[in-house]
């Protein structure tokens, strides 16, 4: 028995399709950008569970503040890296966390932040996070990037999990060519973590005026930082 054909959209219905789809694209670009960066290899895994808890209180601060978009970035693995849409959708990027999971391999900060300025050259990003432990990488390398990154005014807030030394030194090294902040948190911490987060949330929309409004310790914190 033939099929019925389907039924052809008409031109009235495509225009409305595509001026819909535009009228999101114009949304979307008109929202403040904040690239959302996570070390996921396998010497972060015993305190994962917890720091992604922890972390989704900025996305619950992405869903109170229409104007900001989120890109969520991870690498992992033999050479994995990940980069999910730009969304200003909260449960879009939870449930893309919670897909999430620690394998073992090097570290790719070159790689992210590589990513980052070609996101940045193709629309301004007001802000990159980056949440990690451990580096394996040339820093001088690293701090090159990161100085590009302070010229293009694309401010990089490093968060460390514990205190390592010498990755210390690179990462607050990175925060300073950038222009953005270091900070760093543990197990008895980790709630700091959360108030940062939503600090840089703030920052990304708001700029420094919007971290001077808060007033609280992580926005100080940055504050500190951000204007020296």
């Amino acid at each position: 028995m033939p099929k019925t054909p389907a039924r052809r959209s008409s031109s009235t219905e495509i225009t409305r399709f595509l001026q819909k789809s535009r009228a999101i694209t114009r949304f979307q670009a008109g929202k403040a950008r904040l690239l959302f960066s996570l070390d996921a290899t396998a010497s972060r895994q015993p305190t994962w569970d917890h720091a992604s808890h922890l972390q989704q209180e900025m996305f619950r601060a992405v869903q109170d503040n229409n104007a900001l978009s989120v890109q969520l970035c991870y690498y992992r693995g033999f050479g994995e890296f990940h980069a999910s849409r730009w969304t200003g959708d909260a449960q879009e990027i939870t449930r893309a966390m919670a897909r999430v999971h620690c394998e073992g391999g090097h570290t790719q900060i070159e790689r992210l932040l590589r990513h980052a300025l070609a996101e940045h050259g193709q629309e301004k990003i007001r802000a990159l996070v980056f949440i990690g432990d451990a580096l394996e990488e040339n820093p001088d390398t690293l701090c090159q990037l990161a100085g590009q990154c302070g010229l293009l005014q694309l401010p990089l807030f490093v968060f460390q999990e514990g205190r390592q030394p010498a990755v210390e030194q690179c990462f607050r090294a990175l925060a300073r060519l950038s222009g953005g902040a270091w900070a760093s948190f543990d197990q008895s911490s980790a709630a700091t973590l959360a108030a940062l987060l939503r600090a840089v949330a703030s920052y990304a929309t708001g700029g420094v005026a919007a971290l001077e409004k808060q007033g609280n310790e992580s926005a100080k914190l940055l504050l500190q930082q951000i204007k020296h």
